[in-house]
């Protein structure tokens, strides 16, 4: 019997192609049906980032089939956390919900040297957003 997510999680980027769509894979592939996972952008790219999708693979996560989306009032009113990555004003606020900010570089147009330290510090993150996750549910 599965049971409901414990939490629903957006991430936010402007282009929705390198960042979030790594913390999108990453709290997937960690988290599995334990949490909702959605990602979007204020102005989406037309794909995700060729070196975020090889730097993920090298870590055992695809996200080549994901596609950017545009952010929506839905998505952020349907998520527990809304986690923005430099979308700065774009984000809707609304009361509620758990707002957090990472400052994480802007992997667009950089090779997959320079995308690897990004990804391991969108893991280290998502680790610790996991643990807060589990966390508020036993409290």
């Amino acid at each position: 019997m599965s049971s409901a997510p414990l939490a629903s999680v957006l991430f936010v980027c402007v282009h929705n192609a390198g960042r979030s769509q790594m913390a999108a894979g990453f709290l997937q592939h960690l988290a599995g049906d334990r949490v909702e996972v959605r990602s979007a952008g204020s102005v989406p790219g037309d794909r995700v980032n060729p070196a975020a999708v090889e730097a993920m693979q090298e870590v055992g996560v695809d996200i080549s089939a994901a596609e950017p989306k545009i952010l929506t009032t839905e998505a952020v009113q349907a998520s527990d956390y809304v986690i923005t990555m430099g979308c700065g004003d774009a984000c809707p606020v609304f009361p509620g919900k758990k707002y957090l900010d990472w400052a994480l570089e802007d992997p667009a147009g950089k090779g997959v040297e320079a995308v690897r330290p990004i990804r391991d510090e969108i893991r280290t993150r998502i680790e610790a957003l996991i643990a807060e996750i589990d966390a508020n549910q036993e409290a």
